[in-house]
């Protein structure tokens, strides 16, 4: 295996500079789309080994490598049915009930407008982390 080590990535072009530390810290850490009713089955994911169903609405997905830090951000959309029927949840890094993150695993929650926990047929997310 070869190291190659560079100061400073540009475009073909030499424009749009980038750092590699700036690019490690603005890239998500581990993404994920997956189907939250029943078995909980990966459809997609980076860096993800698996979801714990903790109960209803409430997971913890694990990581294959972990982050450095606890400290992270977590974005994500759910959704039951149709994409067209206007059927939208609430998809949130949940740190209630004691679920704070780890380096290996982030908790997500899915909240319905009512504001009850909620299994769906659709959830996606990613982490952000150093």
């Amino acid at each position: 295996m070869s190291t190659l080590k560079v100061a400073t990535i540009q475009d073909t072009s030499g424009n749009n500079s980038s750092t590699p530390a700036g690019i490690a810290a603005g890239t998500a850490k581990a993404w994920i789309s997956f189907n939250g009713t029943g078995t909980p089955s990966i459809t997609q994911s980076f860096n993800v080994s698996s979801i714990t169903d903790v109960n209803t609405g409430r997971f913890n997905i694990n990581l294959t490598n972990a982050v450095l830090a606890t400290a992270c951000v977590v974005a994500g959309v759910a959704k039951q049915g149709n994409a067209d029927n206007g059927d939208q949840k609430i998809c949130v890094g949940s740190f209630d009930a004691g679920r704070l993150p780890t380096t290996s695993s982030f908790p997500l929650t899915i909240v319905s407008g009512t504001a009850s926990l909620e299994d769906v047929g659709y959830i996606a997310a990613a982490v952000f982390s150093d």
